[in-house]
């Protein structure tokens, strides 16, 4: 898939206002400061289609996209480390929840995860979740320009080990950069094939 267009729609915190749910859509997130803007940036082929920032938290609302006037992409805030009041991570939590579980149009989430670190509390207790509720997910490991080949390899070997403690088997996962576009191909065939099952 070549991304053609990539339109800003809307800016919310209830679903219920989300763009119609007449197109496929997917939502990306991932701890604070995952590289989740670099890399919507990276797969669009737009520079600040989703604003960057050094400081987590930067992302406070679901942010809809509208991609190649086919597909939504979803800029979900990140969870973890975000420096907001409790209140405030309380509420985001609130809405990010309602809007995964009722979402109608929702194929996949994709959950980042900086490839650099071990395995997470959060990530894997919100991919537990995930699980737990049906929802599909996929996992995209992001800087992976800032490792070698032989500790990405390691990191992941990692992961699956911690996953297939609670796991029948490891979910999906693609390895990305930003810098370098790694992972652009791979994760736009991957939305282009799953369009395919999209029942309005």
């Amino acid at each position: 898939m070549k991304i053609k267009t990539s339109e800003f729609v809307i800016s919310n915190t209830d679903y219920k206002k989300c763009p119609n749910p007449d197109k496929p859509e997917y939502a990306f997130t991932g701890r604070s400061n995952v590289g989740k803007s670099s890399l919507i940036n990276m797969l669009t082929n737009r520079k600040n289609l989703a604003k960057t920032s050094g400081k987590p938290g930067k992302t406070q609302l679901i942010n809809h996209f509208l991609i190649n006037d086919s597909w939504y992409l979803a800029d979900l805030p990140g969870y973890g480390y975000a420096k907001v009041s409790r209140q405030q991570r309380n509420i985001w939590k609130g809405f990010i929840k309602d809007y995964i579980l009722n979402r109608e149009n929702l194929m996949n989430i994709f959950v980042l995860i900086d490839i650099r670190h071990k395995p997470q509390k959060n990530d894997l207790d919100f991919m537990q979740k995930l699980g737990e509720n049906g929802i599909p997910f996929v996992i995209i490991f992001t800087k992976a320009d800032k490792l070698s080949k032989k500790q990405i390899q390691e990191n992941i070997s990692g992961y699956k080990e911690e996953l297939l403690n609670t796991w029948e088997e490891i979910p999906d996962f693609f390895i990305s950069s930003a810098i370098n576009k790694t992972g652009q191909k791979e994760i736009l065939d991957f939305i282009s094939e799953t369009n395919k099952l999209f029942e309005k």
